[in-house]
């Protein structure tokens, strides 16, 4: 039986000085709190879901993640800030590994 979520986080996994990987669980309508991404990630949607990430200026974007699949987004634009939110009606869960060494 699947593991409930009771709250969107980010639980670490494995870091070290060239890639930080973390799992986040994302319930619907619980944004992660504003934050950024030095480094371009792999993001891969092991539950996945209908995502907005909403930039601080408030623009957005919806991406569809799908189960199992794998995503590149790039490094965040110098200056900026977004959070991540479940517009979906379950919970999502991603693992993360984000290069700390790439531009």
């Amino acid at each position: 039986m699947a593991e409930v979520r009771s709250q969107t986080g980010r639980e670490p996994q494995f870091a070290n000085d060239q890639v930080k990987v973390w799992k986040s669980p994302i319930l619907p309508n619980s944004p992660l709190p504003l934050h950024r991404h030095e480094h371009p990630r792999v993001i891969v949607a092991l539950s996945g879901g209908r995502m907005e990430i909403r930039e601080q200026d408030g623009r957005s974007e919806i991406h569809d993640w799908q189960t199992g699949n794998a995503y590149w987004p790039p490094a965040n634009a110098p200056g900026t800030m977004h959070q991540d939110i479940n517009v979906g009606d379950k919970p999502i869960e991603a693992m993360v590994v984000e290069l700390e060494t790439a531009s």
